[in-house]
């Protein structure tokens, strides 16, 4: 017995409606959705609209999500350092010598930051890389430095006596300054928020900010005159790759890349900027502790009947114009060697030179580090005789040095005329 006429035409539309589509829609037409089990993912289009929207891709979070977990974690870790410091220097200059050190080591701070900025515009270092360094020095360089050098101080002179103190100034005192401040620059480069990322797009899964694991190795270059070594690896494929730490791009002149003006003013930016931030902490507790130790003086004097005069604050003063005027750029200095290393270590393209740049740089700056704390205990006459042959010459040839590689942009930047981008983008694209 044949079925009612209506049972035909409801199977007919229900078929219709399981079967997939084979012909493309046009922008006039809905979908009419049937009893299916899972319905396609497509956005019906407007009446008006000549063509289907498209959809719209997920976003993608994984990326922001750990870059500011890693930013978090680095402002929490330089707020407590700074709490921890302010807590150790206030310990040992009292309130008001901790205000009025923190006060008189602001003095020279504007020079030496606006150097570094002038210095900046060759090497165009981010900003919130710079004051991550500067944030590094100010708070968890000078934390790990007092806590060591007291110990090591107190080690070195209950074992050694006075021989002791002077190894603790001449020795483990830029060892263990040079090597907190150079701890800045690797932290730069470690591949933190790196590998987490979300790749739910391409693979189909949920996005979860999974840790992934470092890249293969890459294969290395082999030398003109050796073989490349099997299975050897070397260190940059696993460093955090820096728009402004690349090497240059390979000339026809030569087979080895070279280090351009722009990383080795980097070099000198990451490291004076860190340096800048310890030297404040330094000359705040150096000076608060020097005002401390003259106010005391003073009430002595007043239960005398002496009266006032600025020969009560001597020390204070001599600690100032050592520190402040004298040489407000000589951290700065110091590590900016270490930056120059470590920078020369990742663009250079020969081999030796790549392993052996940065550590001369960290060992040249605790070598002048360790000189200069040592010229202290020569009294007037030797401290004056190391300033003007050692400090004077170093300084100015880093001033000469960073004449140079301005100088040098600025040519490059005009031959090559105005950019077609403009602005920040074409900044961003200069290479030099």
């Amino acid at each position: 017995m044949g079925s009612p006429s209506g049972g035909g035409s409801r199977a007919t539309v229900q078929a219709a409606a399981d079967a997939p589509e084979t012909g493309p829609r046009t922008g006039d037409t809905r979908t009419i959705p049937g009893p299916r089990k899972r319905r396609a993912r497509r956005p019906l289009s407007r009446p008006d609209a000549p063509f289907p929207t498209a959809p719209a891709p997920p976003p993608r979070r994984g990326r922001s999500v750990a870059l500011s977990s890693v930013t978090a974690t680095a402002v929490l870790t330089l707020v407590g350092c700074g709490v921890l410091i302010l807590h150790l220097v206030q310990r040992q200059t009292g309130t008001v010598g901790l205000l009025v050190g923190i006060g008189l080591a602001m003095v020279p701070l504007p020079f030496v930051l606006g150097a570094l900025a002038w210095l900046n515009l060759t090497a165009r270092v981010p900003l919130r890389h710079t004051v991550f360094c500067l944030g590094w020095g100010a708070c968890a360089a000078t934390t790990v430095a007092i806590l060591a050098n007291n110990w090591t101080a107190s080690y070195l002179t209950a074992h050694q006596g006075a021989l002791g103190e002077l190894l603790g100034a001449g020795i483990a005192t830029p060892v263990i300054e040079e090597t907190a401040k150079a701890t800045a620059l690797l932290v730069l480069l470690l591949p933190l928020g790196q590998r987490l990322r979300c790749h739910g797009r391409r693979t189909g899964r949920p996005c979860d900010p999974l840790l992934r694991r470092l890249p293969a190795a890459r294969v290395p270059r082999p030398h003109p005159h050796r073989p490349a070594a099997p299975g050897r690896l070397r260190l940059r494929p696993y460093l955090r790759p820096l728009p402004y730490l690349c090497p240059a791009p390979a000339s026809g002149t030569g087979p080895h890349r070279r280090s351009r003006p722009r990383t080795l003013a980097a070099g000198v930016v990451l490291g004076g900027m860190t340096a800048c931030g310890f030297a404040f902490t330094e000359n705040a507790l150096y000076l608060g502790r020097a005002f401390t130790s003259d106010q005391r003086q003073r009430l002595d004097s007043i239960g005398l009947g002496d009266p006032p005069s600025l020969r009560d604050f001597d020390s204070t003063v001599q600690t100032f114009v050592l520190r402040a005027l004298l040489s407000p750029f000589a951290h700065p200095l110091f590590t900016a060697l270490t930056g120059i290393g470590l920078a020369v270590a990742l663009t250079s393209g020969r081999r030796w030179l790549s392993r052996l740049a940065a550590p001369l740089g960290l060992l040249s700056a605790m070598a002048l580090h360790g000189t200069w704390n040592a010229a202290a205990d020569l009294g007037t006459d030797g401290f004056l005789v190391v300033y003007g042959v050692l400090m004077v010459p170093c300084f100015a040839a880093l001033v000469c040095f960073a004449a140079w590689a301005r100088a040098r942009t600025t040519r490059h930047a005009s031959r090559r005329g105005p950019e077609p981008g403009g602005g920040r983008a074409g900044r961003a694209a200069r290479t030099v």
